[in-house]
């Protein structure tokens, strides 16, 4: 594998040395992009929180600020990310404020009907099955809780070509990566069984951010959205 690859694997599940010096870099670097990206869902007070893919733990530390009267979970499948992230939450989880776990998107650790918002910040690129992905999230939110999808890059969007060099390379690494439009992320959500879909694009800076709530009956879905 090529140097180029390694690097681009290592967006996808950072590990060793170089995975942590990648945490490092993407706390800092998307910490503008995420407080753009949570100003389109409210976040109260006393929200249970889910942040899936949580990383180095930057973000985790912005929503525990905001839901400062309940707990913020992060999940991810990288075990240096879960540990670059209680390092960044330390206090948090110190005060059980913050509880952050090694899991996969794709079989949530946790109860149906939990949180109250569930986040998922420049990481739905690398899921394994967008599809069923996004119900599994549907499933641990409550009736009425919100899904925020934020992004960095879209397809369509202003930095589409280097988009669609990065995508060759994961592709030249035998990894999975799926970049969506602003339509498609819009598809996304409704095909799940999402409701209030809204598709936020901020053009200039090449950044997107999709939400979508869970219905507050489950009679509300429609039966394909039902199954896994």
């Amino acid at each position: 594998m090529s140097l180029a690859s390694k690097l681009a694997t290592q967006c996808q599940k950072p590990i060793g040395w170089l995975g942590r010096r990648f945490l490092l870099r993407m706390n800092k670097s998307h910490s503008m992009l995420t407080d753009w990206g949570l100003t389109h869902v409210a976040i109260a007070k006393n929200a249970v929180v889910l942040d899936v893919g949580c990383g180095g733990g930057r973000t985790i530390f912005k929503l525990a600020a905001r839901a400062s009267e309940r707990r913020v979970y992060g999940i991810d499948h990288s075990a240096d990310s879960v540990a670059m992230s209680r390092k960044t939450n330390a206090r948090a989880i110190q005060r059980r404020q913050v509880d952050i776990q090694q899991a996969t998107v794709s079989r949530l650790p946790f109860s149906d009907n939990t949180f109250d918002v569930a986040t998922a910040i420049e990481t739905h690129f690398y899921w394994p099955s967008l599809d069923t992905d996004v119900r599994e999230i549907l499933r641990v939110l409550k009736p009425g809780g919100t899904l925020v999808i934020i992004a960095e890059v879209y397809k369509g969007g202003k930095n589409d070509e280097q988009v669609k060099k990065f995508a060759e390379l994961m592709k030249r690494a035998d990894t999975h990566y799926e970049n969506l439009s602003a339509a498609e992320h819009r598809e996304l959500f409704v095909s799940a069984g999402y409701s209030a879909v809204q598709v936020f694009e901020e053009y200039e800076k090449g950044w997107i951010c999709a939400v979508g709530k869970k219905p507050e009956s489950v009679k509300a879905l429609k039966p394909e959205s039902l199954k896994a």
